[in-house]
């Protein structure tokens, strides 16, 4: 989730929760004060009954023309020892004066008169429907809510888009950096300190990461050459040694493994030394290029290898497989695919080659199927298989993934089938 879609959810969830309680308590205190103001009304009104009630003074009708109503009866002396002299109340009655009922504030008093005789005044007004003011109040918190939101909403993109403006220019910069290639300098002027800071630092790891990539590619180049020289000369020893017609049958076949160890620590030296130069991306010399034609020039070769097997080589050519690639590149994806299908295939077994303009597939018979999730590790080899030096197929993943290709193993059917298609 992005800073500025978590900021706007957390906000949201603030202002619904600091908004409901602002509600509730607006609510009590608008209630409170209407409260408070027709209880004093009440409160007067029923003084002045009393008074000339007690004074013998005629009591007026108990409509009086107003909204204002009230009853006045005897009560019991029990009765009045047991309730409450003043008690103020809600409810539903029926006003003369509108002929319908209202939500009315009621007000009892219980007095005694000179003659000890106990009277209940019962005096009520209508008043406000508090139903209804709260059904208001609850739409206008949301109109509110909906209101502050967007306006909320307006104000943080804004703020995000003036204040990280430096954030997004320096992350578009590192996204299109590329270490060992001529990069755009950094241009992202700034006044926040911690922006400042972070440019710094981003420099000064790209810089670090050039030099780094520099001494690596200088050590790679060294480190073949000098290691090649010393396994050539000892190559050409060892042959020189074999023509010797004095050697022994177990000499002659000790001296034979030692040069088959010699050459697979050559090929090895050379993968791995090809490895490092794909990942540093040093075969930016690319262009057009169809993999049916580059399978067609090293196939004639590798059948040869094949019959050795009795293994059969079918072709399914569905259109031109073409992508942007060094021409070196090519050759080892195409030919490590054709030699892994040999060296994971059975006696009489078969190879299936299929190529449609989306994708390149070849599939062989198989024993068993492979670690899928191991397949394209370095010296991964599952079963050891002779003359594999465990580093054809993770040459293979690391120029798919250098050339925005991607390669899918899958075993159906007794198959092993390896898949190339474009990434999307």
């Amino acid at each position: 989730m992005k800073l500025f879609h978590l900021v706007l959810w957390r906000i949201s969830l603030a202002l619904i929760v600091v908004l409901s309680l602002w509600a509730g308590f607006f609510y009590m205190k608008i209630v409170d004060e209407v409260n408070d103001e027709v209880d004093d009304t009440l409160e007067d009104y029923s003084e002045g009954l009393i008074i000339r009630a007690l004074s013998g003074e005629d009591m007026p009708a108990s409509s009086n023309g107003s909204n204002n109503q009230y009853y006045l009866y005897e009560v019991s002396e029990s009765y009045a020892m047991a309730h409450p002299q003043i008690t103020y109340r809600d409810e539903m009655v029926f006003i003369t004066e509108k002929d319908e009922t209202e939500p009315a504030r009621v007000l009892m008093t219980i007095f005694r008169t000179d003659d000890d005789r106990y009277m209940e005044l019962v005096v009520y007004t209508p008043t406000i429907e508090k139903l209804d003011l709260l059904r208001a109040i609850f739409w206008w918190i949301v109109f509110l809510y909906i209101l502050l939101l967007l306006i909320i909403l307006l104000i943080n993109v804004w703020v995000f888009r003036k204040n990280m403006k430096p954030l997004y220019t320096l992350l578009k910069w590192l996204d299109g950096y590329q270490l060992g290639n001529k990069n755009t300098p950094l241009e992202n002027t700034t006044q926040i300190t911690e922006f400042r800071r972070l440019n710094t630092a981003a420099i000064a790891y790209a810089e670090r990461s050039e030099k780094l990539f520099e001494q690596q590619k200088l050590f790679i180049g060294n480190a073949s050459h000098e290691m090649q020289t010393p396994l050539a000369i000892c190559r050409n020893r060892l042959e020189m040694l074999m023509e010797d017609e004095n050697l022994t049958e177990q000499q002659l076949n000790e001296l034979m493994k030692t040069h088959q160890t010699l050459e697979n620590l050559t090929r090895m030296n050379r993968s791995l030394l090809l490895l490092c130069k794909i990942e540093n991306g040093q075969f930016a010399d690319t262009h057009p290029v169809c993999l049916n034609e580059v399978l067609s020039r090293y196939l004639e070769d590798y059948k040869e290898v094949y019959a050795y097997r009795n293994i059969s080589v079918t072709i399914e050519d569905g259109g031109k497989f073409c992508v942007d690639m060094n021409d070196s590149l090519v050759s080892v994806l195409v030919t490590n695919l054709l030699k892994n299908a040999f060296v994971h295939n059975i006696d009489g077994g078969f190879i299936h080659i299929r190529i449609t303009p989306s994708l390149f597939e070849i599939s062989n018979k198989g024993d068993k199927a492979l670690d899928s999730e191991r397949i394209f590790e370095r010296f991964y080899q599952g079963q050891k298989k002779e003359g594999s030096t465990g580093l054809g197929l993770a040459l293979v993943d690391s120029i798919c993934k250098s050339n925005r290709l991607q390669i899918i193993y899958a075993y159906t059917e007794g198959r092993h089938v390896f898949t190339i298609t474009r990434q999307e």
